[in-house]
């Protein structure tokens, strides 16, 4: 496989009469026209053909070219092309250059982004419906509250809340109990474990909550840059279709596959699937707007909707919290398991020991027996 390193030797590294740079530079144009031609980045890379392109002669490099070619075709002793731009000419010289580079690198780009938009709305979707329907998600916040008005039972207003805003659930690690020992958040992860997990302190034993790592990646999420994606990506998707139909146009019988068959597929695919996502990301932001008004969370002022920073910052944080207690949690009542599960063993173990011996009657019933 070539990069672009080795084509820079292979046109840099000799000097102007040295025949074995000619020889490599056609060794050269040759892999690449064969790699534009069958479509195969086996032979170039995807990486070399975007410098390729990047760097091809603009059309008035070009004139300049083919104007000194035929200036000096028939002059003896004239100054030969040097060896960048023999092989921009070489390039240029490979059927619809510039349109099938553009399409084969867009081919790629689009997967690649089409994969980073589907990836981002398969976390938020998760993370939505986990925080809206998940048992774990409710139970939690339902011990939140009824210790909290526990704690606040004194206080008639406080202390018989029928809700509460999520901008207190980082907070709760700061609640301490009266000697300092304990948060309040151990001591609701410690009693939900206890009293509603049955696998606590098991290898099966699930994490309640949206994983910490799933709340940081959507709280980094806007819907105005994945939109923007979208839209740039059906523009890109609109040039690329049309490039498709100029190279198919204007190519020979012998240099139209497999670039038409291949690419005509591509684009009909990626027209399905970008209108896929297109509808998937209206589903996710919907969801998410839903998710909001189910928590009462209301936009900061100057936003003209909740973003998904302001939302998930706040359960990123107690996420993280809960799940670093309670994996400690979880590390005691395996503990706890382990200790009564040795206890039981030693019991068992001390009741095998015992030995049983037949009882001899001796009473006057058994004596008058023996005399009949």
């Amino acid at each position: 496989m070539c990069c672009f390193s080795d084509i820079c030797v292979f046109i840099f590294g000799y000097d102007d009469d040295d025949e074995a740079a000619d020889f490599c530079l056609m060794c050269v144009c040759v892999c690449v026209r064969a790699a534009i031609l069958n479509l195969d980045n086996t032979v170039v890379d995807l990486e070399t053909l975007q410098a390729l392109y990047e760097n091809r002669a603009q059309h008035d490099e070009l004139e300049k070219i083919e104007k000194h070619i035929k200036s000096s075709k028939d002059k003896e002793g004239s100054k030969p092309l040097d060896k960048p731009e023999q092989f921009l000419h070489q390039l240029s010289q490979i059927p619809d250059f510039s349109g099938r580079v553009f399409c084969i690198l867009f081919q790629s780009t689009f997967t690649e982004c089409i994969s980073s938009v589907q990836r981002k709305l398969q976390i938020l979707q998760r993370v939505c419906k986990t925080l809206q329907s998940g048992s774990g998600v409710l139970q939690i916040l339902g011990l939140v509250l009824a210790f909290g008005n526990f704690m606040n039972g004194g206080n008639r207003t406080r202390g018989q809340a029928d809700g509460f805003t999520l901008d207190i659930l980082p907070k709760l690690k700061d609640v301490k109990s009266s000697d300092n020992s304990k948060s309040l958040i151990s001591y609701i992860v410690s009693y939900y474990l206890r009293h509603f997990d049955e696998d606590a302190g098991r290898e099966t034993c699930v994490f309640p909550l949206p994983e910490p790592h799933d709340l940081f990646q959507a709280s980094q999420m806007k819907f105005e840059d994945l939109t923007k994606d979208l839209l740039r990506l059906r523009k890109d998707l609109r040039a690329c279709t049309a490039e498709v139909e100029k190279v198919c146009s204007v190519s020979t019988e012998e240099h139209l596959q497999p670039f038409k068959d291949r690419m005509e597929v591509f684009v009909s695919e990626a027209k399905t699937e970008l209108e896929s996502q297109e509808k998937q990301l209206s589903d996710t932001h919907k969801m998410f707007l839903e998710l909001c008004v189910f928590f009462s969370v209301k936009a900061k002022c100057g936003e003209k909707e909740v973003s998904p920073n302001t939302f998930f910052t706040v359960w990123h944080e107690f996420s993280t919290d809960f799940k670093d207690t309670w994996k400690k949690e979880n590390k005691i009542i395996l503990q706890e398991r382990l200790k009564t599960a040795e206890e039981c063993f030693r019991q068992v173990k001390e009741k095998a020991t015992y030995s049983v011996k037949p009882k001899h009657a001796s009473g006057i019933k058994a004596k008058l027996g023996m005399k009949i």
